[in-house]
């Protein structure tokens, strides 16, 4: 990762926790700014390049604020990454600010993929679980894979927990093969 995405990060993160704002929501906000400057290709070709003006592009920022109803401490964020030509690590950076805010809240993200939908009372056990493993709380990602056939994989960081049917069945051959 980059030094420089998790030094704006960090900054900003404080920003966030030291004026008491909501971070769950500061985090929705700039993710939203992020999400249009990387489908809108023209936007980010107009604010990454160096030709023009730092106050053209704040007047272009102000008006996407003004329509995404961001907060006042997010446009200054993105104002701060415009005047110091960082628009280009935007991604890094967001990402970096959500593994920040995460970090201080004690949060990880759980990548949890089952071979069929998950009624609410299986997803409410499963993520229990992971907190009891992980010590933290969960913000869990749900996804599907027919191909595991039964069962769950969990993906907390870098750790794998491979508790599906397929998992199994191929640690079940590797042990034949070995034996």
């Amino acid at each position: 990762m980059s030094a420089v995405g998790i030094r704006y990060a960090r900054a900003f993160a404080d920003v966030v926790f030291e004026g008491k704002l909501d971070p769950g929501q500061i985090l929705r906000e700039v993710q939203a700014l992020d999400g249009l400057v990387a489908e809108n290709d023209q936007l980010r070709r107009v604010l990454e390049n160096p030709a023009i003006p730092a106050d053209q592009k704040r007047r272009l920022l102000d008006s996407i604020v003004a329509r995404t109803n961001a907060s006042r401490q997010v446009r200054n964020f993105f104002a701060v990454l415009l005047d110091h030509e960082r628009i280009a690590l935007l991604q890094t950076i967001v990402r970096q600010f959500e593994l920040e805010i995460d970090r201080r809240l004690n949060l990880t993200e759980a990548e949890i993929t089952s071979a069929r939908p998950l009624g609410e009372d299986e997803k409410k056990v499963l993520e229990g679980q992971i907190e009891r493993m992980t010590g933290k709380k969960v913000r869990p990602r749900y996804q599907q894979d027919a191909k595991l056939l039964g069962g769950a994989v969990v993906k907390v960081g870098s750790t794998v927990y491979d508790g599906s049917v397929l998992g199994q069945l191929t640690k079940l051959r590797e042990q034949l093969v070995a034996g």
